[in-house]
C-alpha cells in the first residue's frame, strides 16, 4: 500500500489514475482547485477501495506557497507524487495576448517545475519515492498550432530530466509521462481522430510505469514513433509545414 499525492486530481487522467491506485487500496492525497468536486472524487475513491482519502486545496498560480503547500502534504512521507494538472487554451487566443501567454505558460511549466523544486529535496532525504509528471509529446517540437503550450511541456520534460539525473543516486525515481492526443473535456472541442486514446489508457500506462521503473514513457507507445519521425524532419523543411 502507497500514499500517493496526486496535483490536479480532478483532470481525467488523474481520476482514471486515481481509480487504480483506489483499487490497490492506497492511500491518497488529493489536491486541485475545486474542492466540491474533490470531496465527490473522494467519496467515490473509498467505495473504489482506497485507504485514507484527504483532499487539499491547490491552486497554479504565481502567489500559490509552493514550500508551504509540500509541507502541509508531507506529515507522513509519500510514496508517489503525481502532478496531473495543466490547462489548454488555443494558440490563437494567446499567441498576441501577453497576459495569457504568461498564464498558460505559468499552469503548464512554471507550477510544475515549482511543485518539484518543494518536493525534490524531501523525496532525496526520503531516500526513496517517485515523482511522476505528465508532461506532453507536444514538447519534442514546436508546432505553429501549439507553440506555446509545447514550450511550456518542453521545459517541463528538460527540467525532468536534469531532475531524474540529480535524483538518481538518491533511489527516488522521476518519470516522464507523454501523452499524445487523449479525449478529455479539456480537449473537447477538438476534432478526433484514429490516433486519439482514451484517459484510462493513459492511466494504466502510468501504472505500468511505476511498476517497471521507467524513465520517459510514450502513451499510447506509437507516439515515440511518431515523434522520432517528427524530429527528423530538417527545420527548412519544416517551417514549411502546417501542422
Amino acid at each position: 500500500m502507497a500514499r500517493i499525492l496526486i496535483v490536479g486530481a480532478t483532470s481525467a487522467i488523474a481520476i482514471a489514475s486515481a481509480r487504480l491506485f483506489a483499487a490497490r487500496g492506497d492511500d491518497l492525497v488529493l489536491a486541485a482547485r475545486n474542492e466540491e468536486r474533490l470531496g465527490s472524487l473522494a467519496a467515490d475513491l473509498r467505495v473504489r477501495g482506497a485507504g485514507a482519502v484527504d483532499t487539499v486545496s491547490f491552486m497554479a498560480q504565481p502567489q500559490q506557497d509552493y514550500q508551504g503547500f509540500a509541507g502541509r502534504v508531507w506529515d507522513q512521507g509519500l510514496d508517489c507524487l503525481l502532478l496531473a494538472h495543466g490547462s489548454l487554451r488555443s494558440q490563437d487566443r494567446c499567441q498576441d495576448d501577453v497576459t495569457a501567454s504568461r498564464r498558460e505558460f505559468e499552469v503548464n511549466a512554471l507550477s510544475t517545475i515549482c511543485l518539484l523544486a518543494a518536493f525534490a529535496g524531501r523525496f532525496a532525504e526520503q531516500g526513496a519515492g517517485n515523482m511522476v509528471v505528465i508532461s506532453s509529446v507536444a514538447g519534442d517540437r514546436g508546432r505553429q498550432s501549439n507553440y506555446l503550450y509545447g514550450s511550456a511541456k518542453a521545459a517541463v520534460s528538460t527540467y525532468c530530466q536534469g531532475l531524474r539525473n540529480r535524483m538518481h543516486s538518491s533511489g527516488v525515481r522521476v518519470i516522464t509521462i507523454k501523452p499524445g492526443f487523449v479525449d478529455t473535456p479539456m480537449t473537447a472541442g477538438f476534432e478526433k481522430g484514429l490516433l486519439w486514446t482514451q484517459p484510462e489508457q493513459i492511466a494504466s500506462g502510468i501504472l505500468r510505469a511505476l511498476e517497471r521503473g521507467s524513465d520517459v514513457v510514450y502513451l499510447p507507445w506509437f507516439w515515440r514513433y511518431i515523434m522520432l519521425v517528427i524530429r527528423l524532419i530538417p527545420e527548412r523543411w519544416f517551417k514549411r509545414l502546417s501542422l
